[in-house]
């Protein structure tokens, strides 16, 4: 098993750091205080990330779409293993994401909706919607982490579909150019009728109603949108629009399986930032040697950085396994929310405990602990709390359904 960084990937990841370093980190408190004032110096970076993208059709957040093979589960198939969009998205971000998760979330054309048509847009709407930003609503007032109460209704009308519902937390929903909408062809089917639509911005009947003031990725735009007879082309409308009782809605909870590795390597990237800054800071007041101690001989501070590091490289190999599996044609369900899981409640813990241990520095605006704690909360909750994760990860053990196991 090899476990390093593929070699044809080495520069990919090299160029992700140099934008961490260089373009987000010295701006990254900037637009944490000036919440909702879009960060212009992104747009320089839209054509080298649309470069570090190229030939992926579905956009970089996206990830691949995972197909499935049909003999040699191991992967090993005649074209050999394969290290593509999945794992390169991962790995970029988490650099990005080391410099800053807000700005990472908004860099144009890199939306959580490209994911969505990644993983299920066929041929013609891949080509279509190539080069597009799309955000993805999911989330409603009553329908938070069970994707299946959603109540956005699509009712076809000759050549449209018609939308009305309202979806709230969507993240860069004021400045993406569309919006990957989930709706439900008909309520009383239940989950199997649920199906996602492109929403292109401005169509009539679409309305930004408010952006929200959150704790954290404060440089993400976050909205709710209303849909009032909201009219969508039927060509809009993402894989199949047959309702098949005995598919369920795996065609749009594939988007998951894309986006869940890539929510792991955004906690990633955060949680790895502030174990290099604490490690710094401790060291410079006398506080931390080196790794020259065993755990049983440190001090209590580095004892629990040991700690905090093993933790942290379990939820990367956990993130690293899941975006190889895409990248093979192996189904990823269950991976991807162990990835998720352990990477965000890690992230989570870290980057509190980081802040306690550097005392009042890591409490004041000087120092950027105290922004990455905030930040780190969301990567538990959005594509699936930790108790969701959980969830799916018992069900997949176990055999069990979701009308089996909830």
């Amino acid at each position: 098993m090899q476990l390093e960084i593929p070699k044809k990937l080495s520069a990919f990841v090299e160029q992700a750091h140099m934008i961490a370093a260089e373009v987000f980190r010295p701006i990254s408190r900037k637009y944490d205080l000036a919440e909702h004032e879009y960060p212009v110096e992104l747009d320089m970076l839209a054509s080298i990330m649309d470069g570090m993208n190229e030939g992926d059709a579905g956009g970089g957040a996206g990830a691949g779409k995972l197909k499935q093979q049909k003999s040699e589960p191991s992967g090993r198939q005649g074209s050999g293993v394969r290290n593509g969009t999945n794992m390169s998205t991962v790995l970029g971000l988490t650099e990005l994401c080391w410099g800053d998760v807000g700005l990472a979330l908004t860099i144009p054309r890199q939306g959580l909706g490209n994911a969505a048509i990644a993983a299920v847009a066929n041929d013609e709407q891949l080509k279509r919607f190539k080069g597009c930003w799309a955000a993805m609503a999911i989330t409603e007032p009553g329908a938070g982490s069970d994707s299946a109460n959603i109540r956005t209704t699509a009712v076809r009308d000759g050549d449209h579909y018609v939308l009305n519902g309202e979806k709230i937390f969507i993240t860069a929903g004021g400045r993406a150019d569309k919006v990957v909408v989930w709706a439900t062809l008909d309520p009383s089917m239940g989950r199997a009728a649920i199906k996602s639509f492109v929403v292109e911005k401005g169509t009539p009947g679409m309305q930004l109603v408010r952006l929200d003031h959150k704790l954290g990725i404060r440089a993400s735009d976050t909205a709710t949108i209303t849909f009032t007879d909201c009219r969508v082309p039927k060509e809009n409308l993402l894989g199949s629009p047959e309702i098949d009782v005995k598919a369920g809605f795996g065609s749009v909870m594939q988007t998951f399986d894309n986006t869940r590795p890539v929510v792991a390597a955004m906690a990633l990237g955060v949680g790895r930032a502030s174990l290099e800054r604490t490690r710094e800071l401790l060291k410079e007041r006398g506080i931390l040697g080196g790794y020259e101690r065993t755990l049983l001989g440190s001090t209590a501070a580095e004892a629990e950085l040991y700690r905090m590091e093993a933790d942290l490289e379990a939820a990367r190999l956990l993130t690293i396994k899941a975006a190889w599996l895409a990248d093979n044609g192996i189904p990823n369900s269950k991976e991807a929310s162990m990835a998720q899981a352990k990477a965000g409640r890690a992230a989570n813990h870290i980057t509190l405990r980081c802040l306690q241990l550097c005392a009042s520095v890591g409490a004041t605006q000087t120092e950027l602990l105290e922004k990455w704690a905030r930040d780190s909360k969301i990567l538990d909750i959005f594509e699936g709390t930790q108790q969701i994760q959980l969830l799916i990860i018992a069900r997949r053990l176990l055999g069990k359904s979701s009308a089996e196991l909830r």
